[in-house]
């Protein structure tokens, strides 16, 4: 191969990796505020009284702006979303990127897709999701938030699911799904090779474009 090709190679090889790093940090970007705007949504509907509660204990929350389902009636689906971990005064993480993979949905009526924040109840499930995936109801409990006034949430789990539908989606459960960190994400967003614990543990990066979602997670769980 001549020299000329091999730097047009090389070159074409570099323009790729920077466009490929570029959309990364516009997707990460974009999650976090998705997410913020489905935290807000999804908190203040009116049925869901034991997750502003269960927002009161939580030791973290993941949120995923768009779970889409794949198919129709039952199939799988999945989204990406983020991790937020609370600190000893209310001062939440650094958001961590995941995905949740294989989630089956309940009785569907041609809905879309739907927003779901999950609870996370106790320090060990926290702990899981630092070291490997997660599959909920298989490593760690799972419930579904209860819906209605005066509900409680059910605390003896280690995550609590809500979720609010786009379409027409009549409950979904996330048992079965898989939460798997989305690296790459992190690593655009902060610019870093950087972990979940280097994230929301040790708190060793940070970025100011995720105020607006720490904020209103700090907000609703005073």
């Amino acid at each position: 191969m001549s020299m000329h090709r091999r730097s047009v190679i090389l070159v074409a090889g570099l323009l790729a990796c920077g466009l490929a790093q570029a959309n990364d940090k516009d997707e990460a970007r974009a999650v976090v505020e998705k997410a913020r705007i489905a935290f807000v949504d999804v908190v203040k509907t009116k049925e869901f009284d034991s997750l502003r509660a269960g927002l009161k204990q939580a030791k973290g929350v993941l949120i995923f702006p768009s779970i889409l389902k794949a198919g129709f009636f039952l199939g799988g689906s999945g989204g990406t979303g983020v991790l937020l971990v609370r600190g000893p005064n209310n001062d939440w993480s650094q958001p961590a990127f995941y995905t949740a993979g294989s989630v089956s949905f309940g009785v569907q009526f041609g809905g879309q897709d739907s927003a779901a924040l999950i609870l996370i109840n106790n320090q060990k499930a926290v702990d899981g999701l630092m070291a490997n995936s997660v599959k909920l109801g298989g490593d760690a409990s799972v419930a579904v938030g209860p819906v209605g006034a005066g509900q409680a949430a059910n605390l003896a789990a280690d995550f609590v699911s809500y979720s609010k539908a786009k379409g027409a989606f009549m409950g979904m459960s996330v048992e079965g799904s898989v939460l798997d960190v989305r690296a790459t994400l992190n690593h655009a967003y902060y610019g870093n090779d950087v972990t979940p614990i280097d994230i929301v543990s040790k708190r060793t990066v940070s970025n100011a474009h995720a105020a607006g979602l720490r904020k209103a997670v700090a907000a609703a769980s005073k």
